[in-house]
């Protein structure tokens, strides 16, 4: 299962706070696509399934399908907003290569 830093935590919650929906949750993904064989997807979601796996980070609740919660092991959801850096970022362990644009790996 992934888990999330305290500062995506916190812009995730704002942003569900923005959509006006406390009932939603950010689901997080892997899908096949991408240049290096697999992408990521973060979507806020209402609908849970029996076998999702679900975990609550700040009053945050986070889900991921069975299938993507073995490819994110242990990976971490994080923000940032700086000069440099801007919007979430996923570190990744189980991520043997990534692409060029960051937002696809294998």
């Amino acid at each position: 299962m992934i888990t999330l830093t305290e500062a995506a935590a916190t812009k995730v919650q704002e942003l569900i706070t923005a959509e006006g929906d406390d009932a939603l949750a950010l689901r997080v993904a892997v899908r096949p696509g991408g240049c290096s064989g697999f992408s990521y997807e973060m979507f806020f979601d209402s609908d849970i399934a029996g076998e999702d796996v679900t975990a609550d980070f700040q009053g945050v609740k986070v889900v991921v399908d069975a299938s993507s919660a073995q490819m994110l092991a242990g990976a971490t959801l994080d923000y940032k907003d700086g000069l440099n850096q801007a919007g979430f970022s996923i570190d990744n362990p189980n991520a043997q290569r990534t692409c060029g644009c960051g937002s696809s790996f294998s």
